[in-house]
């Protein structure tokens, strides 16, 4: 497995329609453990997933919106909203297992240091509950399902 080492900054306006594509082909292609091509839970995931959307996320100043930038292309989004819930950790299916999910992941643990937060929650697919885990993160309760999908509840110590 060849490890990439991708530059994470702030997201801009201009890149929404490019973050929301990678959020589609990513769910897509690399969370069919989760929705298993069923197509109203897809769909129901997919909905939000607009350049529109995203603009709006971006713009939230209680959200802080990352990209990880590979060769000028963006590989992976992360965000984390300033109450210390991650909403966000996709990776384009080209970067795949080649440690950009773990660089946006450590990028948004950073900024949340810097927040003064003393921990992280999310809700993590079936697909990245493993990764979730060697991360640092332990699950919080059952999972609880969402559009007939299942989101496991997991938090972690940044003290």
């Amino acid at each position: 497995m060849l490890v990439i080492n991708p530059q994470c900054r702030r997201a801009e306006i201009s890149e929404a329609a490019e973050i929301a594509q990678l959020l589609r082909s990513s769910i897509i292609e690399l969370c069919v453990a989760d929705h298993e091509n069923r197509e109203a839970p897809l769909q129901a995931w997919l909905a939000n997933k607009t350049a529109a959307n995203v603009e709006t996320w971006i713009c939230n100043p209680a959200n802080i919106m990352l990209v990880a930038i590979i060769e000028r292309r963006i590989g992976g989004v992360g965000c984390l909203r300033a109450n210390g819930r991650v909403i966000l950790n996709y990776v384009s299916p080209l970067y795949r297992f080649k440690g950009v999910s773990k660089a946006v992941l450590e990028a948004l643990e950073q900024h949340g240091q810097a927040l003064g937060l003393r921990s992280l929650e999310l809700e993590s697919t079936k697909t990245a509950h493993r990764f979730y885990r060697r991360a640092g993160f332990a699950d919080t309760g059952a999972p609880e399902t969402k559009h007939g999908i299942p989101a496991y509840p997991m938090a972690k110590s940044l003290v």
